[in-house]
């Protein structure tokens, strides 16, 4: 059974850091596609960071250079460090992986909060 469980959101202030980590589990972790998503009060979903299968790693321009995600196959585990934090990052954050067409997989979220 694919499990992925987030961890790490917190409330910061503009400018802050926050590390944000997935631990994941029924899945071998080098085969499939894994990122991150984020979902806003009233918005829709969408894409942060993901690593595909032959390790390259994608992050939309809006957040280059303040977000950087990597993982740890042995542990499992997928991190999203997000640096300079901007009150529009405040979001649910999710991890995820895509194990096929049409075959998604969500971990609960992680709230991030970022104030002035």
């Amino acid at each position: 059974e694919v499990q992925l469980q987030a961890s790490g959101g917190g409330s910061v202030q503009a400018g802050g850091s926050l590390r944000l980590s997935c631990r994941a589990s029924g899945f071998n972790f080098d085969d499939h596609v894994i990122g991150w998503l984020r979902q806003a009060p009233g918005g829709q979903r969408e894409g942060v960071a993901c690593i595909t299968k032959n390790n390259g790693t994608y992050i939309p321009d809006s957040m280059k250079g303040r977000f950087t995600m990597f993982s740890d196959s042995a542990e499992k585990t997928m991190y999203l460090q997000t640096n300079n934090l901007k009150i529009e990052d405040t979001a649910v954050y999710y991890c995820a992986t895509r194990q096929g067409p049409g075959k998604d997989y969500w971990g609960q979220g992680t709230q991030v909060t970022v104030s002035s």
